[in-house]
């Protein structure tokens, strides 16, 4: 079965109850909500929609996430970074193996780009793969487009 190259979602979409793990909530009952927007062909990266009531719990990811805040605030800390309010339209950036306190002022919602991180090795073969794959291909051809850039 094969799917569209391109998929256009919405973020005004149903949420489903994501309970956040209880031994990680430190005050409050906040209750989380999220919906899967996109999930890539390899399952490695996807994009969610999440929102949160108001409450202070430990995260600890085990993925690479980047946030855009959509609504709300937040107050985020973590080792050697002192507490920080963020909101509309702040991006975040949290690497596998982060952890951060959150408190959520109010509400929050966000959308969040997630990427499983690959082991060194692989990553290493991946890049050299995709450069010899660049210099062989002819200029005639039809390259992709980066928003970075030549890479």
């Amino acid at each position: 079965m094969s799917r569209a190259l391109i998929e256009i979602g919405s973020c005004n979409v149903d949420l489903e109850l994501r309970p956040i793990e209880p031994s990680w909530i430190i005050e409050g009952n906040p209750v989380s909500r999220s919906h899967i927007l996109s999930t890539s062909d390899d399952g490695t990266a996807s994009t969610i929609i999440w929102q949160c009531t108001e409450g202070r719990f430990n995260w600890y990811y085990d993925i690479d996430e980047t946030i855009m805040i959509m609504e709300g605030s937040i107050v985020l800390e973590s080792d050697g970074m002192p507490p920080k309010r963020y909101g509309p339209g702040d991006v975040i950036f949290f690497r596998d193996g982060a952890h951060a306190k959150w408190h959520v002022e109010g509400h929050v919602k966000k959308i969040a780009f997630c990427r499983k991180t690959n082991p060194v090795v692989i990553g290493f073969m991946i890049r050299v793969v995709n450069r010899l794959k660049r210099m062989f291909v002819s200029t005639g051809e039809r390259r992709p487009a980066s928003l970075l850039g030549a890479g």
